[in-house]
């Protein structure tokens, strides 16, 4: 099931269907042309950074791009497969530049509370990616397993189990899993960014 979702396929015909050239959505991503083209023929395997940052010249969130038939759950409560998966669809070594895999949950309708909560698993080597993260939005979170590397700007910690962070997602940040063992996130992130 995980690799049968052909993300190529998904983004040419939202590109598409949006009326847009290859360069013009490179244009509105902030990507270079030809990473449009490498993703669409599946030559490549984006990051969750590089994914989001495509899908946001189009005004597409990963939830949307992933499960464009979902309707969100208006809880207030909800079982371990209501869950919106937003990332085991890609192929095992898709997510974090080819390295460990990487599943993002969320928790019912981010954009209607305005809130984003994921469950975050990281597998051995997962990363978001060396092109760092940055959007509008204030996050925060709480390692529940393992151990997580993140990179806020120039300050880079290993949090372990029972540490947290929270910062403003303006500033450049990245989250990786140095270790080997999974590691378990939960957190939240307002207004909704994935």
């Amino acid at each position: 099931m995980g690799d049968q979702f052909d993300i190529g396929a998904r983004l040419n015909a939202m590109r598409s269907a949006a009326g847009l050239s290859q360069r013009q959505l490179a244009d509105r991503a902030g990507v270079p042309h030809a990473q449009i083209s490498n993703v669409e023929k599946n030559k490549v395997s984006p990051s969750i950074s590089t994914l989001r940052k495509i899908l946001s010249g189009l005004g597409v969130s990963m939830a949307d791009f992933f499960e464009p038939e979902r309707r969100p759950l208006a809880g207030p409560f909800f079982n371990a497969d209501q869950l919106v998966d937003l990332t085991s669809k890609v192929a095992v070594n898709a997510i974090g530049d080819g390295l460990g895999r990487m599943t993002l949950r969320q928790i019912g309708d981010a954009r209607g509370h305005n809130l984003q909560m994921l469950h975050e698993v990281y597998e051995p080597q997962a990363d978001t990616g060396e092109t760092l993260l940055q959007h509008a939005s204030s996050e925060g979170g709480f390692v529940v397993e393992g151990e997580l590397e993140v990179t806020v700007g120039n300050e880079v910690r290993v949090l372990k189990a029972g540490e947290a962070y929270l910062f403003d997602s303006r500033i450049p940040h990245r989250f990786r899993n140095v270790s080997d063992r999974r590691t378990v996130v939960i957190s939240g992130c307002t207004p909704p960014y994935l």
